[in-house]
């Protein structure tokens, strides 16, 4: 093999598993500012505290409501949301992977084409990459 090759090789493998460690670290990260908040929140409603500065740091205890629709009620609360007028809080959204998934295969039904019926709805295109995984023993 090409000596370039081999070196882009080794470069692409090296960045990713950077970059999985560096995600890693980012979701422990993560997990501590989440527990450290907690605790600190705790710690300032025991002691009737709101708020105070810190090395040139304001720290304000704040409450914040937080709603998700009941799963199984999605699609009522979607259709009352309407008949309301707040149709505008509703954004639908379709996986890509899922997408993707489905016009593939939509095309292999249809000839190895895109169904006329979805002609102008999606944009259907190739993108070449390497995929790097570990190698058995």
């Amino acid at each position: 093999m090409e000596n370039k090759m081999l070196t882009l090789a080794d470069n692409l493998k090296s960045l990713r598993d950077e970059k999985k460690q560096l995600e890693d670290k980012l979701k422990n990260i993560n997990s501590q500012i989440d527990e450290t908040d907690y605790r600190l929140a705790i710690a300032m409603a025991e002691s009737e505290t709101q708020n105070f500065t810190h090395s040139g740091t304001m720290f304000c205890l704040t409450t914040k409501m937080r709603v998700s629709p009941l799963v199984e009620q999605k699609s009522y609360l979607f259709e009352e949301l309407k008949n309301k007028g707040y149709g505008d809080l509703i954004y639908e959204t379709v996986n890509s992977n899922s997408l993707s998934a489905f016009v593939k295969e939509q095309m292999a039904e249809n000839n190895d084409t895109l169904p006329n019926w979805l002609i102008g709805l999606v944009r259907v295109f190739e993108k070449t990459t390497v995929t790097v995984r570990k190698t058995s023993k």
